[in-house]
Parts: structure tokens; C-alpha cells; sequence
């Protein structure tokens, strides 16, 4: 009976004249209130359910319907909902499932199209997979029919409001202080660097806090699939945000077009928020043409694994001899950061290593940190050995 009532006052709201054009919140609440009091005239409703129904056609039009309170709350990390009555989160690094669902497949499917058409994008039959966010900036990646066989698939990434610093990182253990400190000499010193990890390993909120220490007198161009890159009081900035073709004939812009262009903006540093194909020859290009301190991140389970990744994805690109693949990634790129996630849900750093050249056949590296597993610590492994930017670095600091 709820349901039936939900579906035909949801039905006559989107229909009403008062969601023509862009309603404010408070004309959807008054239209919402008309129609649940002309259906409590006609069969009474209890002020429970009155109230109920209103939030949740409020919700279904404006919010997120019954994830809105999940979305709201800042102890959640993940939303995951594999269909419409099997809803996890992760909160505490603890995943759960959660004793509520949609009501129909339907509901959720609602809530698919309301986020996707806010970012510009579109899912259908033709086109099933989409990645999109929130306006707070929440990752996005839903799966619909043919390809999701349980019914519409959701996953919400959320990431903090505020910016997690690397103060805060070193604070919740995630690396130490002398790391954090090191790391900061380098990325002011302008090496360029490589954030690797799995899946949900931190490296968006790493490259966020890693970006800091970047001098605020700098141009700096960051490029995502999404825009996820919270970069801190930096004036000189430009953002770039990748752009699926739609069924109104407009191109798409992908991640290697935003690379290209990117380079005649006049940047210092270029930072791409994920490399995942074939754009890992144009950050190659980034590397190696006097951007110094430009970073990426890509998925990887260690640092050497991060060399064979952009190989094979640079291979993917351009048919060129993989010694000439190796020669520019060994020239440059001068740090790997590999993070982890570990057993009990915590994400750490768990190396730090040095691009040191070529070997007789593949890129040299060495560790400068660590993960020690017994210690449950980040240890020093290792000394820097491509000193010069560092040195350029400390003269300029004594000059003045």
C-alpha cells in the first residue's frame, strides 16, 4: 500500500509545474506538502507516515533517497549497494550490511540517473557503465543492465570535507614524520613522483596531502576522469576534467586530449589523478619534457609492479621497442610511493623507493623507506642518490 502511494505521488510530483525549469528546495517541499496533504484528505495518513513520505519524495528528486543519510554521514567511507536490497558500507574500516533497501529496482535506478545527468553523463542499455561524483566531490561508478545481472549496481566513494594534510596522516600512523619530511624536500625540490596501490589504498587523498608541500607561487594543471583533487592555496590553477561523448553528438575529451592540451598552457607541474591506459604515454612526455614535480597515481600492488604497469600501458599507445619505454621512465621519473592497505583497514605507506637509472635490461630502483610488518613501522631503508634538484634546492633556500 506505501509503496503504491510513494509511486503515484512520486509519479504526479515530477509531473507537477512547480519542477519546471530549476526548483528551489523549498518549492519542491511546498509541492510536496500539497500533494501529501490532498492524498491524506482522500485517505487518511498518519503523521508518521506523512512526514516519511515527504522526506523520501524529497530525497527521491533533490537527494539520494534512502543513501542520503548514509551520504551524511562523515563516518562512512564507502557505499556499495549490489542491487536494491543489499546495501554495505564501510565505516571504520569495517565492511557491514546494512538492514534496508529500495523498495524496487526502480527506486535505485532513479537514483543512478538523478546523479549521472547531474555530472553531464548518461547510462542506458547502449552505454551501462558510468564513473561520476557528488556535488561534494564523492567518486561515483554505477553498472546497470545488460551488464549488471542482480539489478543496478551503485558505489560511492566518499572522501573527508576537509582535506586530509599530511600532518594528519602522520598522525594516524600512516607514514612517519621523517618520511613525511623527506617527502616534502622532494616535491619542493621538484622530483617527479608516482603514487601507486591498490584498490581504495588512499592514493587520492595521499596525492591531495602530497601536493602541499608544492610552491604556491607555481602553475599547476591537474587532469581527472573525475575532479577528486582537493589541492590547497594554490592561486595559479587550473583543473581539467575528462568528458564522455553523448547521444547529442557531443566529443568526447579524454584523459590523453586533456594531457596534450595541458602542455601548452605553460604549466610547472602537470598531476593527473589516475593513469589507467594508453595516457600513460603522454604523462611519459610530461615527465620528460622539463615538467619537473609533475605526479600521477596508478593502480599497482608494489613499486616495481608500477614499472611494469606504465610498460605495459605505454605499449598499449605507441608501438615503440620497450628499451626506449624503459630509457624514459628511468628518465623521468624519480619517485615511487606505494601505499597499502593493510588487514585491520588501515591504510599506510609501505615503500618509498628511488628510480636509480637503467640496469643492463629494466629500470633500477632502490628502497629509500620500507614497511617493516613485525614492527608495524616505516623504516629508513636507503639514501637518496640523485641529489642534485635537492642541493639546487637548499642553495636557493640559503640565498635568501
Amino acid at each position: 500500500m506505501y509503496d503504491e502511494l510513494y509511486r503515484s505521488l512520486r509519479a504526479a510530483l515530477l509531473a507537477s509545474p512547480e519542477l519546471a525549469g530549476d526548483p528551489s528546495d523549498e518549492a519542491i517541499r511546498s509541492a510536496i506538502t500539497g500533494l501529501v496533504n490532498r492524498a491524506h484528505r482522500e485517505n487518511y495518513l498518519p503523521i508518521g507516515e506523512r512526514t516519511r513520505i515527504s522526506r523520501e519524495l524529497f530525497y527521491s528528486v533533490r537527494r539520494l533517497d534512502i543513501l542520503q543519510d548514509l551520504v551524511d554521514d562523515p563516518d562512512i567511507c564507502e557505499i556499495m549497494v549490489n542491487g536494491p536490497d543489499r546495501i554495505f558500507v564501510e565505516k571504520g574500516g569495517v565492511l557491514q550490511r546494512l538492514p534496508r533497501g529500495f523498495s524496487s529496482p526502480e527506486k535505485l535506478d532513479d537514483v543512478i540517473q538523478q546523479i549521472v545527468s547531474r555530472c553531464n553523463r548518461v547510462i542506458n542499455e547502449r552505454s551501462p557503465v558510468v564513473d561520476a561524483r557528488l556535488p561534494d566531490g564523492s567518486r561515483v561508478n554505477a553498472v546497470i543492465s545488460p551488464a549488471a545481472i542482480n539489478g543496478p549496481i551503485l558505489t560511492i566513494r566518499r572522501f573527508p570535507k576537509e582535506p586530509i594534510t599530511m600532518d594528519k596522516l602522520v598522525r594516524l600512523g600512516s607514514l612517519t614524520e621523517e618520511a613525511a619530511c623527506f617527502l616534502e624536500d622532494l616535491v619542493r625540490a621538484g622530483y617527479s613522483s608516482v603514487i601507486s596501490g591498490g584498490t581504495s589504498a588512499g592514493k587520492t587523498t595521499f596525492l591531495n596531502a602530497l601536493s602541499n608541500y608544492i610552491p604556491k607561487d607555481e602553475r599547476i594543471i591537474t587532469i581527472e576522469d573525475n575532479a577528486e583533487l582537493q589541492l590547497q592555496g594554490i592561486d595559479n590553477l587550473v583543473c581539467l576534467e575528462a568528458k564522455m561523448s553523448n547521444m547529442e553528438g557531443n566529443t568526447e575529451i579524454t584523459i590523453r586530449d586533456l594531457i596534450r592540451a595541458s602542455l601548452r598552457m605553460r604549466p610547472d607541474r602537470i598531476i593527473v589523478g589516475e593513469v589507467r591506459g594508453g595516457e600513460a604515454a603522454d604523462m611519459l612526455q610530461c615527465f620528460n619534457t622539463g615538467h619537473e614535480g609533475s605526479s600521477c597515481s596508478i593502480h599497482a600492488n608494489s613499486c616495481h609492479d608500477a614499472i611494469s604497469r606504465l610498460e605495459t600501458m605505454v605499449i598499449m599507445a605507441l608501438p615503440i621497442p620497450l628499451a626506449a619505454i624503459r630509457r624514459q621512465i628511468a628518465s623521468g621519473i624519480d619517485i615511487l610511493v606505494h601505499l597499502g592497505r593493510l588487514r585491520d583497514g588501515k591504510r599506510r605507506v609501505l615503500e618509498i623507493a628511488e628510480v636509480d637509472g637503467m640496469g643492463e635490461e629494466e629500470v633500477r630502483i632502490h628502497s629509500l623507506f620500507l614497511w617493516d610488518d613485525r614492527a608495524e613501522v616505516l623504516r629508513k631503508t636507503g639514501e637518496l642518490a640523485n641529489t642534485l634538484r635537492m642541493e639546487r634546492m637548499r642553495k636557493i633556500r640559503g640565498s635568501r
